[in-house]
């Protein structure tokens, strides 16, 4: 019997249900938040002396009961995560499958035993029918399931919640995940809620010579960290109705493919590509991105590792001319660039079919017998480290190192909404999915990037979906207006698509006829028109306003 596991499962169940108790003030402290935010905004030169200290005092007693709050959520949820680790590699031990003579008691744990070997197997892939169907039946999975069909049923469609996959799902999702991002594997993923932080050790001492009784010399360590920010992958997509209503399995198996398929798709390209500390989108740093900076971007963190000027250590070529022995030889001089001083693992090597299969032929000879060979067989030769290909990289570049020091920031898990009323002539369900991550290369130096041929790679060789849901695409305003001569009038800017936000800038053709503040209030100076613009996102529009008398 399996105590060692039981202990660590029912350790789980108590911490968990903690976790949870916790979580449900998180809606009452972002309440708070807001009516404090509030209450800031209302403070004016008039509010007196006394107000403005008690509004501090109670903000500053807010700010210490939030922190303890996100202390005790995160303390709880490093410890849940050590545990589970702590219970995979007993389980890996031993059989932890209860043993029974009835066949009526050996349901009983049904519901909890096969739920750890759930979560390690690829959904579908390793589970048997028995475990299938004791996943399906559960409780939460059912409750969640029952949601999602009611507002089918019902034709309604579910607002202002998110529907939270439950726990379970969560390990079937990060399982399904691996089958459709290949890096995901490699790269250290680390659950963080609130302000994220990882630590990194800094420059490591060396250790002093001295005689055997004589007193000991302290030693210095410092330590770094990475900042991480909350950005979304997200976006919707339809289910047929039969799967719905057909069977429990077949939904399940819709949703976990669908957003995992996307999020891995997404994931993979950010870790490589993703340009967030150049402003460019709201998403991950990527390695590449940060290889070809060539300089410190502004708002460094000043608690981060040293920011270094790696463009031209740790990004480079192999000439075209190099073949056969003399291209894994460039090829493994330009390794030596990435570092591993803080890996434990071996290196990730990623490129597209085409540069793969240039790789494939280089390495090719005759053996013995006379056949055509190749020393590539999914791993890089001479130099070593697993090949994983993923085709919306460039031809002729090879990006490389030691992929456990990036570090993948998951936040909390991922949530469905649904509604039918979208896809309803095509029989469809719309359900939108939404994932929270951040990330960046703990250590840049283990990374390199090699052009093969004359051109170095580039960060912006790749381009990301545009988020034109969040784009102004235009902006509808009064083609005409009016006001007095000293009257006011608040022009009505909407921009579009709804719910699309941007920073509006003002401006009046005629200032002598008509001024315009910053929130688009028209002032009327003098008899005449002056034709006032409102610019946001890139578009512009126009409008001719009359001063009268």
């Amino acid at each position: 019997m399996a105590l060692k596991a039981l202990f660590l499962r029912r350790k789980i169940d108590d911490r968990t249900k903690t976790l949870d108790a916790l979580r449900e003030k998180d809606a009452d402290f972002e309440k708070r938040e807001a009516e404090y935010a509030a209450a800031i905004d209302e403070v004016t030169d008039k509010t007196p002396a006394e107000d403005r200290s008690a509004l501090e005092a109670e903000i500053t007693a807010f700010d210490a009961e939030l922190q303890e709050h996100r202390n005790s959520v995160n303390a709880l949820e490093s410890e849940i995560s050590e545990l589970q680790e702590q219970l995979a590699a007993e389980e890996a031990r031993q059989d932890t499958t209860p043993k029974h003579n009835d066949p009526a008691k050996a349901g009983e744990r049904k519901d909890e035993s096969t739920m750890n070997t759930i979560t390690r197997a690829r959904f579908f892939g390793k589970m048997s029918a028995q475990e299938r169907d004791a996943f399906a039946a559960r409780e939460d999975v059912q409750a969640y399931l029952q949601e999602i069909r009611t507002s089918i049923k019902e034709k309604r469609a579910i607002t202002n919640v998110g529907l939270t996959i439950p726990e379970v799902m969560l390990g079937l999702l990060r399982e399904n995940l691996i089958n459709y991002s290949k890096l995901y594997r490699h790269v250290t993923v680390r659950t963080v809620r609130g302000d994220g932080r990882y630590l990194i050790m800094g420059v490591v001492p060396e250790g002093i010579w001295t005689e055997c009784c004589a007193n000991l010399n302290e030693l210095t360590l410092s330590f770094n960290d990475l900042e991480f920010n909350c950005y979304m992958v997200a976006g919707y997509f339809a289910v047929c109705n039969a799967n719905i209503e057909d069977s429990d399995l077949d939904l399940i198996a819709e949703l976990l493919e669908a957003l995992a398929q996307a999020i891995g798709l997404a994931l993979d390209k950010a870790i490589l590509y993703g340009r967030n500390a150049a402003g460019a989108q709201n998403m991950p740093q990527g390695i590449v991105s940060r290889l070809a900076q060539t300089a410190q971007p502004a708002g460094y963190p000043a608690t981060a590792r040293p920011w270094a000027d790696l463009h031209t250590s740790n990004i480079k070529t192999i000439a075209a001319s190099a073949t056969g022995v003399d291209f894994f030889k460039a090829l493994a001089l330009a390794s030596g660039a990435a570092k591993g001083r803080y890996a434990r693992g071996e290196k990730v090597w990623v490129m597209n079919e085409v540069t793969y299969t240039k790789v494939v032929a280089e390495a090719m000879s005759i053996d013995a017998g006379g056949a055509i060979v190749s020393g590539v067989n999914g791993t890089m030769p001479v130099i070593g480290g697993i090949i994983e290909v993923l085709n919306f990289i460039p031809d002729n570049v090879i990006i490389g190192g030691y992929f456990e020091l990036y570090v993948l920031a998951e936040r909390r898990g991922p949530r469905f909404g649904t509604s039918e009323h979208v896809r309803f002539l095509q029989d469809q369900t719309v359900m939108k999915g939404v994932a929270r991550y951040d990330g960046a290369p703990a250590i840049a130096e283990a990374f390199i990037a090699v052009g093969l041929g004359d051109s170095a790679p580039t960060a912006n060789a790749v381009a990301f979906d545009p988020d034109a849901a969040n784009t102004v695409a235009g902006i509808v305003l009064p083609a005409t207006a009016s006001v007095a001569v000293g009257g006011k009038l608040q022009l009505p800017a909407t921009l579009m698509p709804f719910g699309v936000s941007a920073a509006e800038t003002w401006a009046s053709a005629t200032t002598a006829k008509a001024t315009v503040d910053a929130n688009g209030v028209v002032t009327g100076v003098a008899s005449g028109t002056s034709v006032i613009t409102v610019s946001a996102g890139g578009q512009s529009a126009s409008c001719t306003v009359t001063v009268t008398t």
